[in-house]
């Protein structure tokens, strides 16, 4: 799933392994944080799943010779992924995924994971949160490794959620990641979503809102799933009584505004050096988006190539993205909006 901050993309991707493991199978789920390497966040979650599999008469051996791999993995590529953790249940297998290269390592060790979920009659399903900060030869090797067991017919599958560049670093790394994935949007609701969202819950309670209030909500928040909780939210402490009145939205705006100031918003400005936070100012001065990187360069006085690795730098911390080819988009919806409250008037011009 691919999609803005903001969307619902990591409550669908849990509700997804919530039914998943209703119907059977076997789930790791996973964070894919900056700084982190995949072998040192697959590792240990590739074990639990292991270990289970062992407990199944029909595919005791299979994960045997899987946790034997798992030992070969961890030891052989801890000189080069040194946080790498995990238990080691098994003496390794000499020559089973102990190769130290991580792209024919891991290969090995998903097939073994394979073979297992294949021996019990069920599969295991991968679930990974945030999957573009994963790095490019990581990213490469991973996608290798699902295309083999793919190949071998292997019930082995990843179900992943990221900002829209995912799509692009995926074919980066690997050109036929196109065929191999779906990649399903996840945005924001239409109109009609978005008051169904915010009315039907209340009617459960016997509560109603004003035509006039529920849409100055969906006004507000453009149908971003999360903007409508927190306005929904705000907006139900704030009225005394039914129907939530258009005057009880207004003054709801303020608290849904400043609560997301103070935390959605806030949480990522602190992470931008003063640059940074000057490029997505500049943005902003523009617009909503997206914009060329010229038009950007121009509004700071400066040269595209200049500002290209401050550029770089946002893209790789989930900030911006780039929707085709010279142009810039914010990742979070309304940070426009937030970059000109936080830094109002024209002195970051020349900060």
């Amino acid at each position: 799933m691919v999609g803005l901050r903001g969307v619902g993309k990591t409550v669908l991707l849990e509700q997804i392994r919530i039914d998943t493991e209703a119907d059977g199978m076997q789930t790791i789920r996973m964070e894919a944080p900056e700084g982190r390497s995949l072998p040192a966040l697959l590792a240990p979650q590739l074990r639990v799943a292991l270990l289970r599999l062992s407990r199944i008469e029909a595919a005791k051996d299979f994960a045997r010779k899987g946790l034997s791999a798992l030992a070969g993995f961890a030891k052989a590529l801890r000189v080069s992924y040194q946080d790498i953790e995990v238990g080691i249940d098994y003496e390794p297998e000499p020559g089973l995924a102990d190769n130290g290269d991580l792209e024919t390592d891991l290969a090995m060790l998903l097939e073994q994971v394979g073979l297992a979920a294949k021996g019990a009659g069920t599969a295991v399903v991968m679930f990974i949160d945030e999957l573009q900060y994963i790095k490019e030869a990581e990213f490469a090797a991973l996608i290798s490794a699902l295309h083999r067991c793919s190949q071998r017919r292997l019930p082995i599958i990843l179900v992943g959620a990221g900002l829209p560049q995912l799509r692009e670093r995926a074919g980066s790394a690997k050109s036929y990641a196109e065929r191999l994935f779906d990649y399903p949007e996840v945005g924001p609701l239409s109109d009609i979503d978005a008051r169904r969202a915010l009315e039907s819950p209340a009617e459960h309670l016997g509560v109603r809102f004003e035509d006039k209030a529920v849409l100055a909500i969906v006004s507000h928040t453009r149908g971003y799933p999360y903007f409508l909780q927190e306005w929904g939210k705000h907006a139900w402490d704030v009225a005394d009584t039914s129907p939530i009145t258009f005057a009880d939205v207004e003054t709801a705006s303020q608290l849904a505004i400043a609560a997301l100031d103070e935390s959605f918003f806030r949480v990522r400005f602190d992470r931008m050096t003063p640059l940074e936070r000057r490029y997505l100012r500049a943005m902003a001065e523009l617009g909503p988006g997206p914009h060329r990187s010229g038009d950007i360069a121009a509004i700071l006085g400066r040269e595209v190539s200049a500002l290209a690795p401050t550029r770089g730098k946002l893209i790789s911390k989930g900030m911006i993205w780039s929707p085709s080819h010279g142009d810039t988009a914010f990742t979070v919806p309304l940070f426009d909006e937030f970059m000109k409250r936080i830094m109002p008037g024209s002195a970051w011009r020349t900060e």
